[in-house]
């Protein structure tokens, strides 16, 4: 048995290959493009990579082109924490010493003797791969967005309160295009307190308004000419340019935020998994994306529905040591997936009956903070989810919250599914 492990960075790569004694057999020093991909599948067919049996690969990332080249065919890929790989790297040496080379030598051993105790990366499949590009990509410009919005808010609050108070009755009012426009008409409360109703109707409707436009235009007209504390006339006008450089930033967010969006919307629904996800309560497009994005559709991924809580950090971890025990939450989880559950959960508590009553037990009877009665509500329904993903079943409330229902005699958790029912809108 031929085990092999990639020091990656960022343009060189090392390789070292390793047998079953731990004997190093060749090492290599390769370039981050075309021609060292090459060298590195020689290497590896000259010591008996074949189709059938391929060489097992180890390497501290789990994405990038160097990694899509070692997944093609049959081959295991093994994703190390670099935390991991430095602590193995003490077994071996207590002078701390650090090398490229090095350290390949040290993570082929680590595959060598620790294989049946690491995580293969994930075969899921293409789509399932592009949703969670998609997915992720829209979650980071969503929280993109969020962090340049209070950014401008800040800004405002120094200088410009009216704004704030004129665009408080909007949903994600610093995002609308209406709230754009009109600061890039009136980036200062000076010029603000200028502005005409026939201005103000003019910035609506080209912002795409169509409906109460005269309304709304009185309504800014009067915030914007109230009483306000001043800055300094010129300190008020650098502030206002500073506004509009930030402004600009925002409005890209916006528009990423939303194309990915779009892009989701399109993507996600063609999934074969689609159907099951949207079926749960509180899941929607979006959020629903998130969750396969980390999940996948692997269905060898998870072996129990309890691996699947444990990554994800709804299960709760035990530790135990002579006579103390503690109960507490997992700090070492997926995030992205944690934090999809838990706006997950909080949704599911006004779209289902079942998770309310859920979660009004949790907090009545077990004494339940919010936060736990909801993570405990989260770790439910994705032991659900796992199980209706195998069974290719659809969420069923009268049989996933039995408790709260009468009559209720199903065995599984869910209903099949309907080859010819589309996705939910």
């Amino acid at each position: 048995m031929i085990y092999c492990r990639i020091d990656w960075a960022e343009r060189t790569h090392d390789v070292a290959l390793v047998d079953d004694s731990g004997q190093l057999l060749a090492t290599r020093h390769i370039t981050d493009d075309a021609a060292g991909y090459k060298i590195l599948l020689e290497l590896l067919a000259e010591y008996g990579d074949i189709e059938e049996h391929p060489i097992p690969a180890a390497i501290e990332t789990s994405r990038g082109l160097l990694v899509a080249v070692l997944r093609q065919g049959k081959r295991k890929v093994f994703a190390i924490n670099p935390m991991a790989a430095a602590r193995y790297r003490d077994r071996h040496s207590v002078s701390r010493k650090k090398s490229d080379p090095g350290d390949a030598l040290v993570l082929a051993n680590i595959l060598r003797t620790d294989m049946h105790a690491l995580r293969i990366l994930p075969d899921d499949s293409d789509l399932a791969r592009a949703v969670a590009v998609l997915a992720r990509a829209q979650q980071d410009a969503t929280w993109n967005r969020q962090q340049i919005s209070n950014q401008l808010r800040s800004l405002l609050r120094e200088y410009y309160p009216a704004a704030l108070t004129a665009f408080e009755s909007w949903k994600n009012g610093r995002c609308r295009s209406e709230a754009h426009e009109v600061l890039k008409l009136a980036p200062t409360p000076t010029r603000a307190a200028r502005l005409t109703r026939a201005q103000l109707q003019a910035v609506l409707k080209r912002a795409g308004r169509q409906r109460g436009i005269e309304a709304e235009a009185e309504r800014l007209r009067e915030i914007f000419r109230n009483d306000y504390s001043h800055q300094p006339a010129l300190v008020e006008d650098a502030l206002g340019k500073q506004m509009l450089a930030l402004l600009v930033q925002l409005q890209a967010a916006c528009t990423a935020a939303d194309d990915l969006a779009q892009a989701v919307e399109e993507a996600f629904p063609q999934h074969q998994d689609a159907e099951i996800i949207l079926s749960f309560p509180g899941l929607g497009v979006q959020l629903g994306a998130r969750v396969l994005a980390e999940i996948g559709d692997d269905r060898s991924r998870f072996t129990d529905a309890r691996g699947l809580k444990a990554y994800a950090g709804a299960s709760p971890i035990t530790r135990a040591s002579g006579k103390k025990t503690s109960i507490t939450r997992r700090w070492v989880k997926n995030e992205r997936l944690n934090h999809a559950g838990y706006l997950w959960a909080f949704s599911a508590l006004r779209a289902s009956p079942g998770a309310m009553a859920h979660y009004r037990r949790r907090r009545d009877e077990h004494g339940d903070w919010h936060a736990a009665a909801q993570r405990n509500l989260f770790d439910r329904m994705l032991g659900q989810m796992f199980h209706c993903l195998q069974r290719r079943k659809l969420f069923d409330e009268n049989t996933a919250f039995p408790n709260c229902f009468d009559g209720c005699g199903l065995t599984a958790w869910g209903r099949e599914v309907s080859s010819s029912t589309s996705p939910p809108a």
